[in-house]
């Protein structure tokens, strides 16, 4: 009863930030602004992920928030690296 309730506040509180995030892309003022929102974007995603997975009862949905985690953290890190030299694949 209680984890039900706790479910749906949490995944409206990480939805809004979500969606300020959002707001944030579109208004950074640089690029590297830009990437650190597309990480917390990312760490965001994985949460709802994780939170549903909870709601649903079943570990699917964690080995989905795994391989999100996976590919966020390789995005994050080809971005970074692009600045700073110019090229992904040296």
């Amino acid at each position: 009863m209680i984890l039900t309730y706790a479910l749906i506040f949490m995944l409206g509180c990480i939805g809004l930030a979500l969606l300020l995030n959002l707001v944030r892309l579109f208004n950074a003022p640089t690029i590297t602004d830009r990437i650190l929102t597309l990480d917390t974007i990312t760490v965001n995603a994985i949460a709802l992920v994780v939170l549903y997975g909870v709601w649903s009862g079943t570990g699917l949905y964690l080995e989905a928030a795994v391989l999100l985690a996976l590919t966020g953290f390789v995005g994050t890190v080809a971005y970074c690296k692009y600045i700073l030299r110019g090229s992904i694949i040296e």
